[in-house]
């Protein structure tokens, strides 16, 4: 692919793209058209010099190769690339940036070429990861390409995520690194010192090509070329000019994220001469192959005795487990704590559709989301304490509209002796503030089993909190807990406040309960097993008939089941009184922890009781 003619028509293509970056950040007065300047050989040459293969016309190819830009900012180049391609036109490339253009600031699923929302960096190459495995279980050849900034690779993801492909030998992933020297404030971590990340790369097991000059057309190809034949992952580790193209910008401080002035852009075009408008590139052909994937089977329902205790992690993994053969989509990853998650369970019986992903949480989430862009379903599962760490990718992958699942164990301060940093405080509220999220917590096997099957049969993203000890199996075979529901466990037509409860706090709801009735006092039982979305339909007729609700978590009261509650009676009259985790925790037994919260039953029953004392003319 080095003959003159092929480097002459890069080059033509070259000075269009260039020309498209500076005219539409331009017009939209905003953009990054230094970042995408310095990349411009380096991704013509790849998409037009043979060696990327992809049907323009069929995004959704199963067999395409994939670019995903880690460098979201460098959108311009992205949209640039497919206009070359011949997929967008000139018009659109210039309502960039104006509001209902599918082409935004930063890539997202609006743009249908963009195979991931990328822009929050340090993501983008174990979105690659994901895709790369995706292709291994589809047994398909296809290659995923990640196009990164050498400022990012101060992220720790983008190292985790460098482990992950090296252990998993995805010699289907090519990353390909900027080294255009500046950051947004100045120069980066190394500068255009390209030996130090190649030697970085080299020691974590990666092929790195490095490329002396990135706008070298002929070095560019090659390095494709080698990329594309190596053994192991591939890292181009490219040298390039920050604003390669126009001199007043061309390797300056204090331009990034700057649109050209008029003067500016007077001189670049003028510089550059006539530009070839109609100049278009071609993308090489891929095979013609698609996965072969297995027909849903029939499985067996679940099955717990009425009152055995099992743990609603047991539920998770069971349900997993026996779900699999139904759902041949699913995918499971973990946090190196699958024995504890009970994921065990799937990976001993799919050991071919789990993939351990080691304490890299981050890197795990992100995988996680490529592996659901080529279509599958992941299960991500890890401490809920540590689902903190990745919620920059789990809020980043709503903009990408995946169908993906996240599994948080050993919740709240009843997970006992191990301390505060095992205990999951915060879950609840990080999975409520993404956008259209659901958010499940069951209270006993069954319970969790169920809506993991409701969690399949919902396309998106949804969050399910188990629990590390064992309760008491509440629901039989034949109970339903479909999204968006709850299940009143206790009422009459006596009740003189609500009580609505989650997870382990169902039981000891339950045993309030006990110890009121006893003193003639009866209240509303329910358990709330889906906090987002809410019940407000039940939750508004207690309110109605008991005049007083009182909700019982074992999560902090911010963005908890409390707060989702008031919120959805904030017009009502009956009052919400809010039991949550308020007190520093700390070690000891989960029944004296719940205590020292105010969330045992013995608590709850006196915390009722002086609330519907006050209540009584």
């Amino acid at each position: 692919m080095n003959s003159s003619t092929t480097l002459e028509h890069l080059h033509r293509l070259s000075r269009l793209i260039r020309y498209w970056i500076v005219t539409m950040t331009h017009k939209a007065g905003s953009g990054h058209p230094t970042s995408s300047l310095s990349a411009v050989e380096l991704m013509a040459g790849l998409l037009f010099g043979g060696s990327f293969r992809f049907r323009a016309d069929d995004p959704g190819y199963p067999n395409n190769d994939r670019l995903i830009f880690s460098k979201g900012h460098a959108s311009p180049l992205l949209y640039a690339l497919w206009a070359a391609a011949g997929r967008i036109g000139e018009d659109d490339l210039m309502g960039y940036r104006t509001f209902g253009s599918p082409l935004e600031g930063h890539p997202t699923a609006r743009f249908a070429y963009a195979e991931a929302a990328t822009g929050s960096l340090g993501q983008g190459l174990s979105i690659g990861v994901g895709m790369a495995l995706a292709a291994r279980l589809d047994d398909l050849p296809y290659r995923t390409y990640v196009l990164l900034g050498d400022s990012e690779m101060a992220e720790g993801s983008q190292w985790e995520a460098i482990q992950l492909a090296a252990h998993y030998g995805l010699n289907n992933l090519v990353g390909v690194l900027d080294v255009n020297r500046l950051g947004q404030r100045g120069p980066t971590m190394y500068g255009h010192d390209l030996e130090a990340y190649r030697r970085r790369v080299e020691a974590f097991g990666w092929e790195a090509l490095v490329v002396e000059d990135g706008h070298d057309y002929r070095q560019v190809l090659d390095a494709c070329d080698r990329a594309a034949v190596a053994a192991r992952p591939a890292m181009i580790i490219a040298r390039t000019i920050k604003g390669k193209g126009v001199a007043a910008l061309e390797d300056a401080d204090g331009f990034h994220g700057l649109a050209l002035s008029d003067g500016q852009l007077a001189e670049a075009l003028g510089a550059w001469g006539e530009i070839d408008r109609g100049v278009r590139g071609q993308l090489a052909e891929p095979e013609p192959r698609r996965p072969g994937r297995a027909a849903p089977k029939e499985v067996p329902a679940p099955s717990y005795e009425i009152g055995s205790s099992v743990a609603t992690r047991d539920g998770y993994g069971n349900a997993l487990r026996r779900l699999a053969p139904r759902y041949p989509q699913v995918v499971a990853l973990d946090g190196e704590v699958c024995n504890s998650t009970r994921a065990e369970f799937f990976r001993d019986a799919w050991p071919d559709r789990f993939f351990e992903m080691y304490i890299a949480e981050q890197a795990m989430a992100g995988a996680a989301l490529g592996l659901a862009l080529r279509g599958r379903t992941p299960f991500v599962s890890t401490f809920a304490a540590f689902m903190t760490r990745a919620f920059d990718q789990i809020r980043m992958s709503r903009h990408s509209d995946p169908d993906l699942k996240f599994v948080g164990s050993h919740a709240g301060v009843a997970i006992g002796p191990d301390g505060p940093s095992q205990m999951g405080l915060e879950d609840i509220a990080l999975f409520r503030t993404v956008l259209d999220s659901v958010v499940l917590q069951p209270c006993d096997a069954m319970s969790a089993e169920r809506l993991v099957e409701a969690m399949l049969e919902h396309r998106g993203i949804a969050y399910l909190r188990t629990m590390r000890g064992s309760t008491p199996v509440l629901y039989g075979p034949d109970e339903a807990f479909p999204i968006g529901g709850c299940k009143v466990l206790r009422s009459s037509d006596h009740d003189s406040a609500t009580l609505a409860a989650s997870g382990i706090t169902v039981h000891q709801a339950l045993a309030a309960y006990d110890k009121l009735a006893d003193e003639g006092i009866f209240v509303r039982v329910i358990d709330v097993y889906s906090i987002k979305p809410l019940d407000e339909a039940a939750l508004r007729a207690a309110a109605d008939q008991t005049g007083l609700v009182v909700t019982a978590e074992d999560h902090y009261a911010a963005g908890g089941l409390g707060e989702a509650v008031a919120a959805a009676l904030a017009d009502h009259p009956a009052p919400v009184h809010i039991l949550a985790v308020r007190r520093q925790p700390r070690s000891g037994k989960p029944l004296e922890l719940l205590d020292d919260q105010g969330l045992s039953g013995d608590r709850i029953a006196r915390t009722v009781r002086l609330l519907v004392a006050q209540t009584v003319p």
